[in-house]
């Protein structure tokens, strides 16, 4: 085996890695679920970079702060 099939191999080993862990890492602000004193908001949207709805939630600072459509609790 060349060393330049070596290389591209390694690359693209690096790369599918980094794509299977971005399923897993959340993205800034967002959270499982919201917490203790988070306020729910009205504004509801679609992440475009994983097609899933997103609902707003303001904590005691009114920091913006994210969680997935259905993993909130009931209210």
């Amino acid at each position: 085996m060349n060393v330049g099939a070596v290389i591209g191999v390694l690359v693209l080993l690096v790369v599918l890695g980094f794509m299977i862990a971005s399923f897993f890492v959340r993205r800034h602000r967002e959270s499982s679920a919201p917490e203790a004193g988070w306020t729910r908001t009205n504004e509801l949207f679609n992440d475009p970079s994983t097609n899933r709805r997103m609902r707003v939630w303001l904590d005691a600072k009114g920091e913006r702060h994210y969680v997935e459509e259905g993993n909130e609790p009931a209210v």
